[in-house]
C-alpha cells in the first residue's frame, strides 16, 4: 500500500498546476457535479465545521465557503503541491487548515458537520472506501451529512464499456491537447472504482440514514448520507 500512496501522491504532484484548467473539459457534467454537491452541504450552523476529504486544489472547499462564509474548514490531501495551490486559492479565507497526510490513515482529532469529497475515494481498494466511511461516519457530529461527488464502475461489464466510451468521446472533442489527453489517460490507471450499489451499502453498513445517490451522470456521481441526532 504504501507503493500505492506514493504513486498516487507522485501523479498529482506532477499535475497540480494544471489541475484546474482541465477539469471542466475532463468532467462533461462539470457545473451539475459541483453544484449539486454543494447543495447537498446543508446545516443549521453558520459556522460549521466541515472537512474536505482528497481536497486537492481546494475546488470544491471554495464552492462551500460561498455558502458557508465562516465556516471552519480543514483540507486534507497527500499531495503537497495541490495544497499549495488550494492556499493560494483560499488566501483570503480565514482559519483554513491545511493537513498534508493520508486521510486513510490519519487520526483526527475534531468533529464536524459536513464532510466532502470529490474523485478522490475512487482511488483507494474496496476495503479502504469502507473504513473510510466508518472513519467519516465516527467524526461527523450528530445530524452531520457526508457528500461523496466521485466516480463509480458500471454496475456491469457493458455498462463499464459504454461509460468509458461516452467519457473518451467527449474529453477527446474538448479542447485538450494531445500530451493532455495521454495525461489524462494515464491518470485513469490509478482508479480502483467501485460500483455504486456497492458503495450504498458500505455507506449504511457504516451506520449512515438516508442513503441515497443524489445525481448519476453515467460514472459520475453525488452520494449522500446523513448521521442522525442521537437520543
Amino acid at each position: 500500500m504504501t507503493s500505492d500512496y506514493q504513486h498516487v501522491k507522485e501523479k498529482f504532484d506532477d499535475y497540480a498546476r494544471q489541475y484546474d484548467a482541465q477539469r471542466r473539459m475532463l468532467i462533461p457534467c462539470f457545473n451539475d457535479f459541483y453544484s449539486i454537491a454543494v447543495s447537498l452541504a446543508e446545516t443549521d450552523k453558520q459556522n460549521p465545521a466541515i472537512l474536505d476529504v482528497g481536497a486537492g486544489t481546494g475546488l470544491l472547499s471554495s464552492m462551500v465557503l460561498q455558502k458557508f462564509p465562516v465556516a471552519r474548514l480543514t483540507l486534507i490531501d497527500i499531495s503537497e503541491k495541490m495544497l499549495e495551490v488550494a492556499r493560494e486559492r483560499l488566501k483570503d479565507a480565514a482559519g483554513v487548515i491545511y493537513i498534508v497526510d493520508d486521510y486513510t490513515k490519519h487520526r483526527f482529532d475534531n468533529t464536524y458537520d459536513i464532510v466532502l469529497s470529490s474523485l478522490s475515494i475512487h482511488h483507494l481498494p474496496d476495503e479502504q472506501k469502507k473504513q473510510l466511511f466508518q472513519t467519516i461516519y465516527s467524526i461527523l457530529n450528530p445530524g452531520g451529512v457526508f457528500i461523496n461527488a466521485d466516480q463509480v464502475l458500471g454496475s456491469t461489464p457493458f455498462l463499464e464499456t459504454l461509460y468509458k466510451k461516452d467519457w473518451k468521446r467527449k474529453v477527446e472533442n474538448s479542447a485538450l491537447t494531445t500530451e493532455d489527453l495521454q495525461s489524462a489517460y494515464e491518470r485513469t490507471k490509478l482508479d480502483k472504482m467501485a460500483r455504486l450499489e456497492d458503495q450504498l451499502n458500505w455507506l449504511e453498513e457504516a451506520g449512515f440514514s438516508d442513503v441515497d445517490c443524489v445525481y448519476k451522470y453515467f460514472s459520475f456521481v453525488v452520494m449522500f448520507g446523513r448521521k442522525i441526532n442521537e437520543l
